[in-house]
């Protein structure tokens, strides 16, 4: 038998700058140790129903249908999908990056069809393409897309292409996932019928929630399916019945929901309230422009251009001749710092640098470039000593 001993838990302390999860603030993480209580339990439905509003807020919607599913961000997506596609429904899915890439392959588990308007990774998708397959597919369902692709940096505008799914009859559904709660998201005002999240970024909590909204759109398509969900965990009809705000009705059990992650959600939520959403995005913005300007000094390329790229990550090219996971790993041996690398056809080429949520802080934008002006030139790439700090400084102060 094998010795079952493995002693107390004590983790490294990370500093997460990758593409998620990022670290979070310590009265989060000490809400995960408050007493536990029974998920019907009246106490624990008012913190429900006291996170479900403060969701709202930061998706800056009114919508009724306002619930975190128990799972990360990707059973938000799923969530979406299956709930609102039946076998042989048609949706369009704008491709620019990984995580567009993955809806197609959930919508065909579903017996649904993709129409795939593309973009080559680090660009912004075409409203112009969406239109086209629009005005050439006779009866679209959803248009979907990415608004912070995870996998490139980049951040789709999307209210154009909102409007055109409207005009063909067509619900809008969005990830959210790299942005909520660190850039803007306006679900009521850009006509946003479904969005859905993940707790573990810019919001601030641990990876295991998956925040979603649906509007009276999106509500009616699914009150009309003509099919069960496929899906019985995800299934948002029975969800609702235990998440949903229904007066003089009992909570219908569902599932056991995970209760301190709950108590984290709400907590980070607080957090948001209290810094305000302006001054959210604002501190994002600033943080994210100074770890860019401390890059450039060191020689380093974007590869996303300037007009496009999200606050919460930031893709850099790796110079010819540095080896991605040498530089990766000798950051977290040597400075405990968590960078991500490139996927798919990214793979070696990039870094992702995540300033997320309580990760985006002025100290953490030095603490990287101080690291990078040491290792790179051990590496055989030369920076000017000192000056990527000096730059991100004149940044955040100006």
């Amino acid at each position: 038998m094998p010795d079952l001993n493995i002693g107390e838990l004590n983790p490294p302390e990370r500093l997460l700058m990758g593409p998620g999860p990022a670290n979070v603030a310590p009265r989060v993480l000490q809400a995960l140790s408050a007493p536990l209580l029974g998920h019907l339990d009246p106490a624990f439905i008012e913190i429900m129903d006291e996170t479900v509003a403060e969701l709202r807020q930061v998706f800056q919607t009114s919508n009724q249908f306002t619930i975190p599913i128990s799972g990360t961000g990707s059973a938000g997506m799923e969530a979406s999908l299956c709930n609102l596609l039946e076998p042989g429904d048609t949706i369009v899915i704008g491709v620019s990056g990984y995580f567009g890439g993955r809806m197609t392959e959930m919508v065909s588990r579903y017996g649904a069809r993709s129409v795939l308007v593309e973009a080559e990774w680090g660009h912004t998708l075409d409203p112009e393409q969406f239109k086209a397959a629009l005005e050439r597919e006779k009866d679209v369902k959803i248009v979907a897309l990415v608004h912070a692709e995870t996998s490139t940096g980049v951040l789709q505008p999307v209210e154009e292409i909102a409007k055109l799914a409207h005009d063909h009859g067509a619900l809008f559904l969005i990830d959210v996932v790299t942005s909520l709660g660190g850039i803007d998201v306006r679900v009521d005002e850009w006509g946003i019928d479904a969005c859905f999240s993940g707790t573990q970024k810019c919001l601030g909590a641990p990876p295991g929630l998956a925040p979603l909204t649906l509007g009276p759109r999106a509500v009616e398509v699914l009150r009309s399916r003509k099919t069960p969900v496929a899906n019985w965990y995800l299934d948002l009809t029975l969800l609702d019945k235990y998440w949903g705000e229904h007066k003089n009705q009992s909570r219908a059990y569902h599932h056991t929901a995970p209760i301190s992650m709950v108590y984290s959600l709400r907590e980070a939520l607080r957090t948001i309230a209290e810094e305000g959403l302006e001054e959210r995005f604002a501190r994002h913005h600033r943080n994210a422009s100074a770890l860019r300007a401390g890059f450039e000094t060191l020689g380093l390329q974007m590869l996303v251009p300037d007009a496009y790229r999200t606050d919460s990550l930031t893709t850099v090219l790796i110079p010819e001749g540095l080896d991605d996971l040498t530089i990766r790993r000798a950051l977290l041996s040597e400075f405990s710092i968590e960078i991500g690398g490139g996927l798919g056809p990214l793979a070696g080429k990039v870094w992702r640098v995540g300033l997320m949520g309580y990760t985006s802080q002025p100290r953490n934008v030095f603490a990287l470039l101080n690291a990078l002006e040491q290792l790179l030139p051990a590496h055989g790439f030369e920076v000017p000593r000192g000056t990527a700090a000096a730059a991100a400084h004149v940044v955040l102060t100006a």
